[in-house]
């Protein structure tokens, strides 16, 4: 990308400019761009920025007009910080930014980067999603002056970024490539490499019924908690690799009483995979367990049941669902955030670091959400459920 002109297609290139060029466009379009952003002002700074140290900024082009822009600069010995990338209205939606992202990415390993940083409201999966897609991982949430913003890192090294799946409790240590040496940089003994044998296929229970058409020769089929249950409790092994907490004894009390909801996933009368549901209070379905054996995978399978457990869900009269994810395991945050989910929360359980995910099946309540995470301003109908309307409008 730096030795010239980026073809992004459909007519659209990419350029480095200068850091005065990147500012006279952003003074000239980041309202058409960014206007619709709630931000909290400050007034006038009383101090000095810090030196900006090396910086990289482009133009993004329409023909030979200017439509965008991404601008980013050193944050320290071993990161870059991606800044600020826009693009007007009428230019999104194109894909542009999923194009452009492994330019730049390549741009700053070049340049010797370790680690690319970035922070995003914690509603705007048009961003979020390709971030992910390409390798960046959850880090942390922060409410700052613009609202609930998401940290997203990518690492550069392989090991670094085995070393987060590990820290999340994701993925377990062991001896091999990369996973090796993030083992070794963490100070961790490597597990051993053996798996455990796999099961022989298990046959849908003929309770099971002929169930939904999920394409690719897969179908989904409701099953009663027990049937399910009994399954996961012979799979389990085969379809995770994460490492959970090992608690000493089972659990004293009883798990608390509310409805629960089972799928099979099933290919060619086998089992492939589960899903497991259930009430978490009045209001709220938590999608508590999906799984798809390791040969279902990378097929689009988690993709395509996602709408029928939703329709369902919607059916039994919840307004929201709720999931819990390893926070580096993209595989599935992806999806859940282009069906709509957004980043509400992470924590530290007996599972590993978790990001919360919530969807909403009202679009008053995901408006209020974008008004949270500071993506929309208020106005009379978007703010009237918070308590907060517009000065403007009056």
């Amino acid at each position: 990308m730096d030795r010239g002109v980026t073809d992004l297609g459909g007519g659209y290139t990419a350029r480095r400019i200068t850091l005065e060029s990147y500012r006279e466009a952003c003074a000239r379009l980041e309202d058409r761009i960014f206007g619709g952003n709630w931000l909290y002002s400050f007034g006038p700074a009383a101090k000095a920025p810090p030196p900006l140290g090396e910086n990289f900024s482009w133009g993004v082009y329409c023909g030979t007009e200017l439509v965008g822009w991404s601008h980013a600069h050193q944050r320290d010995e071993r990161t870059v910080y991606m800044a600020d990338t826009g693009l007007l209205p009428e230019h999104q939606g194109r894909g542009l930014y999923t194009r452009l992202l492994p330019a730049l990415l390549e741009t700053f390993r070049t340049a010797g980067y370790t680690l690319v940083q970035s922070h995003h409201r914690a509603t705007n999966n048009r961003v979020i999603v390709p971030k992910l897609r390409a390798g960046f991982l959850v880090q942390g949430l922060s409410l700052y002056e613009g609202g609930l913003n998401v940290a997203l890192t990518l690492s550069l090294d392989p090991a670094y970024q085995e070393a987060q799946h590990i820290r999340s409790g994701f993925r377990a240590p062991d001896a091999r490539g990369a996973r090796g040496e993030a083992a070794r940089r963490l100070g961790l003994e490597p597990a051993g490499t053996r798996r455990p044998a796999p099961l022989p296929p298990l046959r849908l229970p003929e309770s099971s019924g002929p169930g939904e058409d999920l394409g690719g020769g897969y179908s989904l089929h409701p099953v009663s908690y027990e049937v399910y249950y009994d399954i996961y409790t012979q799979l389990e092994q085969s379809a995770y690799s994460s490492v959970s907490f090992d608690w000493p004894a089972p659990g004293r009390l009883e798990a608390p009483a509310g409805r629960r909801y089972a799928w099979l996933i099933g290919h060619q009368g086998e089992v492939a995979g589960w899903q497991m549901s259930r009430q978490w209070d009045r209001r709220t379905a938590y999608m508590v367990n999906t799984a798809l054996l390791p040969a279902h995978r990378g097929q689009g399978v988690y993709s395509r049941l996602l709408p029928v457990v939703l329709r369902a869900l919607e059916a039994e009269g919840y307004d929201l669902v709720r999931s819990h994810h390893h926070a580096t395991n993209n595989a599935v945050l992806v999806p859940k955030l282009r069906a709509g989910f957004c980043l509400q929360g992470l924590q530290v359980d007996d599972h590993g670091v978790m990001a919360v995910l919530m969807l909403s099946f009202s679009e008053a309540y995901r408006e209020a959400m974008h008004v949270r995470s500071g993506l929309l301003k208020p106005h009379r109908t978007r703010g009237a459920g918070l308590g907060l309307t517009s000065r403007k409008e009056g």
